[in-house]
């Protein structure tokens, strides 16, 4: 069927009651995890894992897909009201967001917010529905050589965008393909590093280790912080002034368009999410303003612009997921996991094989951007009379889910063990300023890496120039190359591509 079509038969399936209950469910649930500060869309996804696995799938993806687009929102809550981003998406609205509330326009602020995040997820979804099928018919041509290289270069790209030195960002990617080596080889039957261990034959779980890296270790890491400062406390706003005035519409308009589209192509690169995303639009529109100066300073552009693109983002991130199979994030790779679960292995064929739930998934996406903008509006003094609650109590709760979540995936001890160390090892990552993401994207691109590198060389006959013979294989090498080179030349240059404080931008 072809889009249009797509897109009307999928809202009569996504308007089904209990899809829709599920969809309400995960954007509700992703915007609370939003609005709590340090948890994020992995912590949210990883902690209802194991529920998916007793649900129908599409209904299953359909809440998750509203939880990873509605975190992207919530983050803002926090970033506005209290200068706390939610997660990494939303640091970028502290600059002008929180201005914005400094001087009285809060509820203009959390309204941009809202509808940004409307109109660019509106957007991306419509992308998502009509480029899809277009690079699904260019994925045809994929092979193990296209997709070895493709991962590799999606986990070159997250070590290199993950905010610290090449060296810790490959390093942490490489540790993560070591312990993705962990359990019988599919190719060969041997079993590697087992050390004699039955639970260690089908690898080591990654649920557990995700949680333990971002979940416990953000509950330890704030435990031992004694002398940890409150959050501030905000007086709650006058929410009768809840939508901006002509002159912040009339500068917000363009931002939210282009925050859209940039968003969803950002978004759709390997590796990069976001948070980059928000931060190539905040640093687009304040070179494109006529009063750059007042970037910083209550700016509602700058409020616009960057949650525009954080949610289209979102929605960007599951191309590479829908019509490769192949996760470029921890979030899309928890989305992976789930449908692997299922029997459904996403490929481009997956619209010719499985069409119910593919338009099913792409129209409830629409759907859950209507859900937010109506349930975010009236429910802001709700989130942030969240932050009143008691640290204590939410860092219980935290790890309460996590331990819960990890023993109910496969009821095992020695899952309970791996959280214990994953969270120990989490914590000194964080105190040696060593990335968690490229680590975990590492150990679930692992499998995929090795297995289409087996294969390709299977039929190369060993010869490693398949990789530059076949033309799709070659350019992702060439981009990978570019990839390892950027940092490096911004050495000899003494510049930075992508701006990451205040002053830069």
């Amino acid at each position: 069927m072809d889009p249009v079509q797509g897109i009307l038969f999928g809202l009569g399936r996504a308007m089904e009651p209990q899809t829709l209950l599920f969809c309400f469910l995960g954007v509700l649930w992703g915007t609370l995890i939003g609005v709590l500060p340090g948890i994020g869309p992995t912590g949210g996804l990883t902690i209802l894992l194991p529920l998916t696995s007793g649900m129908d799938l599409t209904q299953a993806m359909v809440m998750m897909a509203g939880i990873y687009y509605g975190t992207m929102y919530g983050g803002s809550t926090t970033s506005i009201l209290a200068a706390v981003p939610g997660e990494t998406a939303s640091v970028i609205t502290v600059l002008d967001g929180h201005q914005m509330a400094m001087k009285g326009r809060a509820g203009a602020a959390l309204a941009l917010a809202a509808i940004g995040s409307f109109v660019a997820g509106t957007m991306a979804v419509f992308g998502l529905a009509f480029l899809a099928p277009a690079l699904a018919s260019l994925a045809l041509d994929f092979g193990p050589p296209e997709y070895f290289t493709l991962a590799l270069l999606g986990l070159s790209t997250a070590a290199l965008l993950s905010n610290v030195s090449l060296a810790k960002g490959l390093s942490m990617a490489v540790i993560g393909l070591m312990v993705g080596t962990v359990g019988m080889s599919v190719i060969t039957g041997y079993q590697r590093y087992t050390f004699g261990r039955i639970e260690l034959i089908s690898g080591v779980e990654i649920i557990a280790v995700l949680m333990g890296l971002f979940g416990v270790a953000e509950v330890i890491e704030t435990v031992a912080m004694t002398f940890r400062p409150e959050l501030r406390r905000e007086p709650l706003f006058d929410l009768r002034r809840i939508f901006p005035n002509r002159e912040e519409t009339g500068r917000s308009i363009g931002p939210m368009l282009r925050g859209g589209v940039i968003g969803f192509f950002v978004g759709a690169l390997p590796g990069s999410g976001g948070a980059l995303s928000s931060y190539v639009s905040y640093a687009l529109e304040k070179k494109i303003s006529k009063h750059p100066e007042q970037f910083g300073t209550g700016a509602p552009e700058g409020v616009a612009g960057p949650e525009a693109a954080n949610n289209a983002g979102a929605t960007g991130a599951l191309v590479p997921l829908l019509t490769l199979g192949v996760p470029y994030s921890v979030v899309t790779a928890i989305m992976l996991s789930a449908m692997v679960v299922h029997g459904v292995f996403p490929s481009p064929l997956l619209m010719q094989r499985s069409p119910e739930f593919f338009w099913t998934v792409v129209s409830s996406m629409y759907i859950g951007n209507v859900m937010l903008l109506v349930l975010n509006l009236p429910l802001v003094g709700v989130w942030a009379a969240l932050l009143r609650v008691p640290q204590r109590w939410l860092v219980g709760l935290i790890l309460v889910f996590c331990v819960t979540g990890v023993y109910a995936a496969n009821f095992s001890r020695f899952d309970l063990l791996v959280v214990t160390i994953a969270g120990g090892i989490g914590v000194l990552m964080k105190r040696a300023q060593l990335p968690a993401a490229p680590l975990a994207l590492g150990m679930i691109l692992g499998p995929i890496l090795e297995n289409a590198l087996m294969q390709s060389l299977i039929l190369s006959h060993g010869s490693p120039l398949i990789f530059v013979k076949r033309p799709i294989a070659a350019v992702f090498v060439g981009l990978l190359g570019v990839a390892l080179l950027v940092p490096l030349l911004q050495r000899l240059f003494g510049r930075r591509v992508v701006p990451t404080t205040e002053e830069e931008m």
